[in-house]
């Protein structure tokens, strides 16, 4: 009898042999809307069916309240957005950093930091009631120097590290704080719902890392850990995203962080070759993505697209591995290489 999605991604983070290989969706709301209306599907349901995808269920919150009422293009954190259109696709980005003009541990204690009781925590328990139980859930998130790169301004966030230690443990310690408490209460809410959390920093560029293991080790690691344990305490797993060449700082994820699942396996990027990762890693993590999505799927054929999955299947037999796209897919990536991936999946992905 065929696996439900959930029973599939539990069986590889069990280290158990699922009946073929589970699949993943990541895309901007753009790719999802234009695919469901080329491919005749009502919702994004009916999309997973139909390229049998294995995807998770995603349990959220929402605030009940507006933070700023003089700033209405503001989010909770007092972060304005503006949406820029590059052709291609329409992009929300940070319009304005709250943080960027403070100079002092104690300006950034007084500044506005949201509490968790400003959510909605009866539609939270609703929501949870109602999930059907055949994908894994996710629940939680925890990326918080993106959030503090946002609320400071990339440049003056990766010089606080190295300048301003002090603003940036402050700033920091806020983040947790706030995200242990919120997390906190969703696993308790949901207790027994809820499969993976997501864990997360975009640790690496292009090429190496975006900052020193020494800084990783300082500001980022320790509170990784206790988020994740909080969650390894409600029998959660750990899904854990970071782009680019992070190779030189999956070791300590592994020991350190406890990740169970690394994403997304930019394989171009150096040190990220996959036969190396399947060689020194495969007996510690699920490897989760690994088919790109800055030049296969994009501006490759549907033939290239068939051809990496298959040398996925290939490097990854010896590891535990979800098919997905390296991060979201993009409005340049045509319909006909995203249905190639999905359908070459289904067709060989039998284990």
């Amino acid at each position: 009898m065929p696996m439900t999605p959930r029973e599939r991604w539990l069986a590889l983070l069990n280290g158990q042999k699922p009946d073929r290989i589970p699949t993943d969706y990541w895309a901007t709301d753009e790719v999802t809307r234009r695919l469901q209306k080329e491919l005749g599907c009502a919702d994004r349901h009916e999309l997973f069916d139909k390229l049998h995808i294995d995807g998770l269920d995603t349990l959220g919150l929402s605030p009940n309240k507006i933070y700023y009422a003089n700033r209405p293009d503001a989010d909770m954190w007092g972060i304005a957005f503006r949406t820029v259109n590059y052709g291609s696709g329409t992009y929300s980005e940070v319009a304005s950093h709250p943080l960027a003009e403070m100079t002092t541990v104690e300006q950034i204690h007084a500044h506005r930091w949201p509490d968790p009781d400003d959510y909605d925590w009866d539609a939270f328990r609703r929501k949870a009631k109602k999930l059907s139980g055949r994908r894994a859930v996710r629940c939680g998130s925890y990326e918080p120097f993106l959030l503090y790169c946002r609320m400071r301004g990339m440049e003056q966030a990766m010089m606080d590290l190295l300048a301003e230690p002090e603003i940036a443990e402050a700033i920091l310690t806020h983040l947790f704080d706030y995200h242990y408490r919120v997390n906190e209460r969703a696993f308790d809410i949901a207790r027994g719902k809820v499969d993976l959390t997501y864990v997360a920093e975009d640790l690496g560029s292009q090429h190496g890392l975006l900052m020193g293991l020494e800084q990783i080790r300082r500001f980022l690691l320790p509170n990784q850990k206790k988020m994740a344990d909080l969650a390894r305490s409600h029998g959660i797993h750990i899904f854990y995203h970071t782009d680019g060449a992070a190779r030189d700082v999956i070791p300590d994820l592994i020991r350190v962080t406890g990740i169970e699942i690394l994403n997304p396996i930019q394989w171009r990027c150096p040190g990220m070759e996959r036969e190396g990762l399947v060689r020194d890693f495969a007996d510690q993590v699920v490897f989760h993505g690994a088919v790109d999505n800055q030049q296969t799927l994009p501006f490759g054929s549907v033939a290239d697209v068939r051809n990496e999955v298959l040398d996925n299947l290939r490097i990854f037999a010896p590891a535990r591995w979800i098919c997905a796209p390296c991060h979201n897919l993009q409005p340049v990536s045509p319909t006909e290489n995203i249905v190639a991936m999905y359908e070459t999946i289904w067709e060989h992905g039998r284990l």
